[in-house]
């Protein structure tokens, strides 16, 4: 079984980091493919490069998505989440939409923590416009950028602690997830110091993407349209098909 780890940012550390994580919780149940963005930010932290992000996903799926079994969308965000479910004819799976779907499984109120403030509104919309909102109770983030996470996680960590303390006491959340790729394998170190679970949103995919694999796949609608300016891939993705 292969599937492809799609990194829609453009920072290969991050790609190798999660990539490591991912083989751990997979346990040998399946091989990643990993593949970084080839345009757009280094660490998505706005709506701009979100929506970059989507497009890059997109790309970078039709470069290296040939021949894996499904799609893992490493970043918290989901870019190009349903536009992928559009032209893919393996299951896709987010992060954000994973961990959600979990948390709430867990307890009936649940809450996200992450790194950057921008993200906050972001991930409202997304959630909402996944269907997840329900349960929700509360979303907070720490100042530093998931990047500069990456760059030092040890510092980031006692802003970490007291935002997730802040969702179970304040929010009164009964599972917290710890969202964003740069911050995978951090939950594990933050569980002790919060008396409610932390999910690692990192580890939620992998679960999520290995049970999605085993459902019965369907072929998606053919997409096909004329385009100007994209990667040779993506463009003979997308174009017109002709007969015969």
């Amino acid at each position: 079984m292969r599937i492809l780890l799609l990194n829609p940012n453009t920072s290969a550390s991050v790609t190798a980091l999660v990539a490591a994580r991912v083989a751990a919780v997979a346990d040998g149940a399946a091989t990643f493919v990993p593949a970084t963005a080839r345009f757009g930010a280094a660490y998505i932290a706005s709506r701009a490069a979100l929506a970059i992000a989507g497009h890059a996903a997109l790309d970078a799926y039709a470069d290296h998505g040939e021949g894996c079994d499904a799609v893992f969308i490493a970043c918290f965000g989901d870019p190009g989440l349903l536009a992928l479910r559009e032209v893919s004819p393996v299951p896709v799976v987010g992060m954000l939409e994973a961990s959600c779907l979990e948390a709430q499984a867990l307890a009936p109120r649940y809450a996200i923590v992450t790194g950057g403030a921008l993200w906050k509104p972001m991930l409202e919309e997304i959630v909402a416009g996944l269907g997840l909102g329900d349960g929700l109770v509360g979303i907070r983030t720490v100042a530093r950028t998931g990047g500069e996470i990456a760059q030092d996680p040890k510092a980031a960590l006692p802003d970490l602690a007291a935002a997730c303390q802040a969702c179970a006491e304040e929010d009164r959340a009964g599972a917290i997830i710890l969202g964003g790729a740069a911050l995978v394998g951090l939950a594990a170190q933050l569980q002790p110091q919060v008396r409610v679970p932390i999910l690692c949103s990192v580890e939620a995919g992998v679960r999520a993407v290995l049970a999605a694999v085993a459902a019965p796949r369907r072929r998606p609608p053919a997409v096909a349209m004329e385009t100007t300016g994209l990667g040779p891939a993506l463009g003979a993705l997308l174009g017109p098909r002709t007969a015969g």
